[in-house]
């Protein structure tokens, strides 16, 4: 069985199906082994697990996850790609290969019929136009997940690890720790891939909180703050809240919840830890309450 984390092999197995990269799908395929190797061990794969796999490509990381994992589904939106997976995964009978789109896969359903409901480990190598939704679409349907551990822009996976006050937090950061506890694992060059990207890569393992760090007695308005807060990331917490229409929360309970909070009227969204922001929106949730009761 030729390993495809091998460069001739892979160039081989495009040769053979005169395959075309497609730039809508961002695809770069992994050529490096060491990268492959870090990827199974900071996923923890055992083979006790299913794994749900997101963009397989020509299967270079698939390969590895089937010699490690009980059981693999790989989800690939690129047609083209099935004839190839069914080629370089043919000496695997524990690997099944879905030509859908993520966004449209009913994960709960997965998990109920392969792994009995229990938490299921995902790993993927995402494009990187389309990271953000898919992490986001995973955590927020709240999806059996134990740990995702995804290949990520560079900047992306810095985001999403950084706390207050630095220019790469925002949105993504606090979402990302509400959910997850994140951890860069492996930082991977250009040249690990096939086409070589423009920008550096990392791997970043994001292990599911139990239960979210903070409370927040409405996660969604919770998150509505947030991107309104950093929608504006120049103005002030308070302008950059009031001006956020479809809030629909008035510049009085506003300015009123950050001094209940005993934060400056001048400070911006960008200084307010996760737990502000839980702080915050609790106090906004409980002023609409009395508000709607009178």
């Amino acid at each position: 069985m030729a390993t495809l984390g091998n460069p001739q092999n892979t160039i081989a197995i495009l040769q053979k199906y005169n395959f075309n990269f497609q730039k809508k799908f961002g695809q770069n395929f992994l050529i490096d082994t060491h990268v492959l190797d870090k990827i199974i061990r900071a996923a923890g794969i055992t083979g006790e697990d299913f794994v749900l796999e997101i963009g397989p490509g020509i299967g270079t990381m698939t390969q590895y996850l089937c010699e490690n994992a009980r059981q693999v589904l790989a989800v690939e939106i690129d047609r083209m790609l099935i004839p190839i997976l069914a080629d370089t995964l043919s000496a695997y009978d524990n690997v099944e290969i879905l030509n859908e789109d993520i966004l449209k896969v009913d994960i709960h359903r997965i998990a109920l019929e392969k792994n009995g409901g229990r938490p299921i480990k995902v790993v993927a190598n995402l494009p990187y136009y389309i990271t953000t939704p898919i992490i986001m679409g995973l955590f927020e349907s709240h999806v059996p997940i134990d740990s995702i551990t995804v290949m990520v822009q560079r900047e992306v996976a810095d985001r999403m690890q950084v706390g207050p006050g630095t220019k790469d937090y925002g949105a993504l950061s606090l979402a990302v720790q509400y959910y997850a506890r994140p951890e860069i694992v492996a930082n991977v060059p250009p040249n690990c891939f096939m086409p070589r990207p423009k920008v550096g890569s990392a791997v970043i393992r994001l292990v599911r909180h139990e239960k979210p760090p903070v409370e927040a007695a409405d996660e969604k308005l919770m998150f509505r703050l947030i991107r309104a807060s950093f929608n504006q990331r120049r103005k002030t917490l308070a302008n950059g809240l009031s001006n956020a229409g479809e809030l629909g929360i008035s510049k009085e309970m506003i300015a009123g919840a950050i001094e209940a909070l005993g934060l400056p009227s001048s400070v911006r969204g960008e200084a307010l830890t996760l737990e502000q922001f839980a702080g915050l929106s609790n106090i906004i949730c409980g002023m609409l309450h009395e508000s709607g009761g009178n």
